[in-house]
């Protein structure tokens, strides 16, 4: 079902106020909020805690560095997303809207990764010891290293090599950590987070797994990727999956069909992987680690939603749409939809979405994602709305409506 409504036909409502809207900005998000917490958590244990012995440093450094790394390990993100879903949706709507934002959990592993890192330097000025000073200053410079390509700017530019320094450079800190904390005569504890974080570190590892795939090509811009290994993963989580495990990964929503085993990923062409992937379809893939909860598992706090994608941003709200477990209305802007994914996606999704928008961009031109999204609220009696599409146009939408009142989320990409 395709709709011509634009801003002209629907009127927004106007913002909330001052404090509210600024509350709302982008550059103030919980991911942002989290991050500036941690930092001040940390600030006020160095007030506090003067004199700062080496050991405290120590203690310091670690426990921030661990904070970095355990919030990004699967279970633990699976844990977050369940804890945070767990409320009831007669609780007050405020309190389920903060709740939704528990995909921000990110700035805790960049608050934990900065806190860490300056808490690691300041115990590098004071060491002394000859063997102990070269692997702290050489920990330092790795640190140093880690962070600085893993800021937004050069993410964004050069994603790959971010990837890989993450990844190897990691893995060589830990090693150095170890190094550093035997050296240093360590205590119990510190030896149980380290072994901890080295086992969140391993653990996906030792998941790795090459599987059979089967794929189709609606079109050059797209591939149905379709797995039936023995997982059949739940509705809104996500598998990493890679043609070169040690080079580089990329997640996408699993696709469960209800009363099926296995699952599908829907793989668009954004990039040299992924356009590689369509042109040369694998016969196998490399998988590692479990599934794991994404944006729109926080459907389930509220009564309605609405999903707005665009594109292929389709792929992470079907299994949603399929499962049905909480009502919905689909909105999604899409260029040739059925000549793009085929017509026996189009027309699955109708099936489930009767009422939804299918908007097709080369015949209908651009739309106003937040008008249409706002119209979709506003009729089906929503409580909140959750966008998959690009940063651009994501932050649009989201930060559209929330600075009108609204609750809506969507992915970030700054964790």
């Amino acid at each position: 079902m395709t709709t011509s409504l634009n801003r002209t036909e629907t009127e927004l409502p106007p913002p909330v106020g001052m404090l509210r809207r600024l509350l709302k900005h982008p550059r103030l998000m919980h991911h942002n909020r989290l991050a500036a917490l941690v930092v001040v958590l940390n600030l006020g244990y160095a007030y506090v805690g003067r004199p700062l012995t080496d050991r405290s440093l120590g203690h310091a450094a670690l426990a921030d560095l661990a904070l970095a790394v355990l919030i990004r390990q699967q279970y633990v993100i699976n844990l977050l997303f369940r804890l945070a879903t767990s409320a009831p949706t007669h609780w007050p709507l405020r309190l389920r809207w903060t709740l939704g934002k528990v995909y921000h959990f990110g700035g805790l592993h960049v608050g934990g990764a900065l806190a860490g890192a300056a808490w690691f330097l300041a115990l590098t000025l004071r060491t002394t010891d000859g063997p102990l000073r070269a692997v702290s200053w050489t920990l330092t410079a790795l640190l140093a290293v880690i962070v600085a390509t893993a800021l937004p700017p050069f993410r964004a530019r050069h994603h790959d090599v971010f990837e890989r320094i993450h990844r190897f450079g990691g893995w060589s800190a830990l090693a150095l950590f170890w190094a550093h904390t035997l050296m240093a005569a360590p205590g119990p504890l510190s030896l149980a987070v380290l072994t901890l974080v080295t086992f969140s570190v391993a653990l996906p590892w030792l998941r790795l797994r090459r599987v059979d795939v089967r794929t189709e090509r609606p079109s050059t811009h797209v591939a149905l990727a379709r797995f039936d290994h023995g997982v059949t993963p739940f509705a809104g989580s996500s598998t990493a999956i890679s043609r070169s495990p040690l080079k580089e990964w990329h997640s996408f929503a699993n696709v469960p069909a209800p009363g099926e085993s296995g699952f599908r990923l829907t793989i668009s062409r954004a990039g040299d992987w992924t356009g590689s992937f369509i042109d040369d379809l694998p016969s196998k893939v490399w998988t590692k680690g479990i599934t794991t909860a994404g944006v729109a598992n926080i459907e389930i706090l509220f009564t309605k939603v609405v999903y707005v994608a665009t594109g292929s941003g389709i792929g992470p709200c079907l299994p949603h749409l399929l499962a049905a477990e909480v009502p919905s209305r689909l909105v999604w802007a899409t260029r040739d939809p059925r000549t793009t994914y085929g017509d026996a996606l189009v027309d699955e999704i109708l099936a489930v979405q009767p009422q939804g928008v299918v908007w097709d961009t080369s015949r209908d031109g651009k739309p106003d994602m937040v008008a249409l999204a706002y119209a979709a609220y506003r009729d089906f009696g929503a409580e909140a709305v959750i966008c998959i599409s690009n940063k651009k146009l994501t932050w649009q939408v989201v930060h559209g409506l929330e600075r009108r009142g609204i609750p809506a989320y969507g992915a970030i990409w700054d964790s």
